[in-house]
């Protein structure tokens, strides 16, 4: 009897699948990205699964951020891809390969279950990984013809403080190559009183380290930015709007005086 596909091996047929896509036909130049927009685990994945606080903390997920893409999606009218497992599982902003993309340790926490060969991570992505990124391929694609100038937006959390370290931004703004949306968006947010915003800190873009910005936005010549909002300003209903209409508001005026380089290829 032959094995089943490594995909299938990872999810059930009955299990949520690995992207949501909101709004595909939204009429914004704004493609939303959510890379870390869930902590769910594959009931194939048990021993994962066990680590609950993990889960539910920075380790498994971006907390907030979701809720925030889904309002921006609204906000803007712009599409929306977000990715359907935890980062545990494989974190669909990493390259394959890299030490983080299956990570054994995540934020000083051990995960043992990410101990795995080179098969059951090809299994991984093969579930995970592509189907996110194939969407987000097609959804690009699709705006191709000319009628639709296209800015990538990655929508990201992070954490009020590190091992050692407070952190005092209330949002970053990352970029690798390509600052042509990042430089107005930070221009913008710093004019907001009382903001602390991060220039490419508390990370940075980098091709050996990320893999949206790099692949979706800077492979095909589209403005593109990786947006971080720290957690504790998304912890509300009220916190997630407030961000959402601040960020709707910049990305709007951006948008009037026009996105350089929006065609893309």
């Amino acid at each position: 009897m032959s094995s089943p596909p490594p995909a299938s091996r990872i999810l059930a047929p009955d299990e949520p699948p690995a992207f949501e896509v909101v709004n595909p036909e939204g009429r914004s130049s704004a493609v939303l990205l959510c890379d870390h927009a869930s902590n769910a685990v594959p009931r194939s994945l048990p021993e994962l699964a066990l680590q609950e606080e993990a889960l539910r903390e920075h380790t498994g997920w971006d907390i907030g951020a979701a809720l925030l893409s889904r309002r921006l999606s609204v906000l803007l009218d712009a599409p929306l891809v977000l990715s359907g497992y935890s980062r545990l599982v494989i974190d669909c902003n990493r390259p394959l390969g890299a030490p983080s993309s299956i990570p054994e340790v995540s934020c000083g926490v051990p995960i043992p279950a990410n101990a795995i060969d080179a098969a059951e991570a090809r299994a991984r992505a093969d579930a995970c990984f592509w189907p996110y990124h194939d969407a987000i391929t097609a959804l690009l694609d699709a705006r191709r013809d000319g009628r639709h100038p296209t800015a990538i937006l990655s929508v990201h959390s992070f954490t009020p403080s590190m091992p050692g370290q407070d952190r005092p931004w209330h949002a970053a703004v990352l970029y690798g190559r390509d600052r042509r949306l990042a430089a107005p968006f930070i221009e913008l947010l710093q004019r907001e009183p009382g903001l602390c915003v991060g220039d490419n800190e508390p990370y940075h873009v980098s091709a050996g380290g990320d893999y949206g910005i790099p692949v979706h936005g800077e492979a095909r010549g589209l403005p593109c930015v990786l947006l971080e909002i720290r957690q504790d300003g998304l912890l509300s209903a009220e916190g997630v709007e407030a961000w959402a209409q601040r960020l709707a508001a910049i990305y709007r005026e951006i948008e009037a005086q026009g996105l350089p380089g929006a065609g893309g290829v």
